[in-house]
C-alpha cells in the first residue's frame, strides 16, 4: 500500500503525505473556517425569521468562513527556509 502513495519520478523515498505542505497554520485557519460555519448555521437556524441575528450575522459569518477562512487556508503558504539551500 505504500507503494500507492509514492511519487514515481521522485528520486527520495518521500511520501504522498510527506510531502504535504499543509503547515499548523492551515489547520489552524480551516478547522477556524470550519468553527464559524458552524457557528453561523447554529444562528441563523435558532434566530427568529426576521431578526437580526437570522438575516445579517449568520450570513456574515457564514461568508467569512466559506469565502475567507477555508480558502485561505488552502492557498497560504509559510515562509520556511530550506536548509542546505
Amino acid at each position: 500500500m505504500n507503494k500507492l502513495f509514492q511519487h514515481k519520478d521522485s528520486k527520495q523515498k518521500q511520501t504522498l503525505y510527506g510531502s504535504w505542505s499543509f503547515s499548523n497554520t492551515n489547520y489552524v485557519l480551516f478547522f477556524a473556517g470550519i468553527a464559524i460555519i458552524i457557528v453561523g448555521y447554529f444562528l441563523m437556524s435558532f434566530g427568529e425569521v426576521y431578526s437580526f441575528q437570522s438575516l445579517t450575522l449568520a450570513p456574515i459569518l457564514l461568508f467569512i468562513g466559506y469565502i475567507v477562512l477555508i480558502p485561505a487556508a488552502l492557498i497560504f503558504k509559510s515562509k520556511q527556509k530550506k536548509l542546505g539551500s
